[in-house]
């Protein structure tokens, strides 16, 4: 995703590549049986829809967490050789690495990608953004909870966390009935930190990260075919 993005510029909103297989990806049919095709095509809107099922403008974000810019995190990094950074940070950015959510503003207040991001008990990691979600459609409180919950006729399109998960092809990150996400780190309802805090859970952390991206690129590959 990188090789046709500007100099110094995100690959999510600057990769004509990236957007194109987002766009090919999900447009596909929801769990009611309705398509959601997905356009490029409006100014200024990096993906669109608009049908009876409502409008809705999708941005892409990187799902996965790799630090390296992150100071309370420097302790850890600088112990990581720099070819091990490289190669985890171009393995995350591979389409399987990589997440849509709404993007539009609504009432001036963050959306998801930037409230996951800022928000410290998340620290922009899709394991903890995929739990806020499952609670979202359990009616539970969560960090993101508000922020959700404000897009809550996206997530209504895919009826159910299943449903969601089915449908970005997150099988890898919960478990087999769905009932639970499966974490990179250890997890105690959002007290245990959201960076990792030594180098084996670093490391733990990444390889994780790492099948991951790697079984879900497989289910992309999968899907297309």
């Amino acid at each position: 995703m990188r090789s046709d993005t500007p100099k110094g510029k995100d690959p999510d909103s600057h990769s004509p590549t990236l957007r194109e297989y987002h766009r090919l990806l999900w447009s596909k049919v929801l769990p009611n049986g309705a398509r959601f095709d997905l356009s490029a095509n409006r100014p200024g809107a990096y993906l669109y829809h608009s049908s009876d099922l409502g409008i809705f403008f999708l941005t892409s974000d990187a799902a996965i967490r790799t630090f390296r810019s992150v100071r309370r995190a420097a302790s850890v990094i600088e112990q990581i050789p720099e070819g091990e950074r490289e190669a985890f940070s171009r393995q995350g950015y591979t389409i399987g690495g990589m997440m849509l959510f709404p993007g539009n503003r609504i009432e001036g207040m963050q959306t998801i990608n930037q409230r996951r991001g800022t928000h410290p008990k998340i620290s922009d990691r899709l394991d903890l953004t995929l739990e806020c979600i499952r609670r979202h459609y359990l009616g539970e409180h969560s960090p993101l909870g508000e922020t959700l919950s404000r897009y809550g006729d996206f997530f209504a399109l895919f009826g159910d966390f299943a449903g969601y998960v089915d449908y970005f092809l997150l099988h890898d990150l919960v478990t087999d009935d769905f009932q639970n996400v499966r974490f990179l780190t250890a997890f105690a309802d959002f007290t245990t930190p959201a960076i990792p805090q030594t180098l084996e859970e670093y490391r733990s952390h990444r390889r994780l990260s790492l099948e991951f991206v790697a079984a879900r690129n497989g289910r992309i590959a999968a899907q297309t075919h």
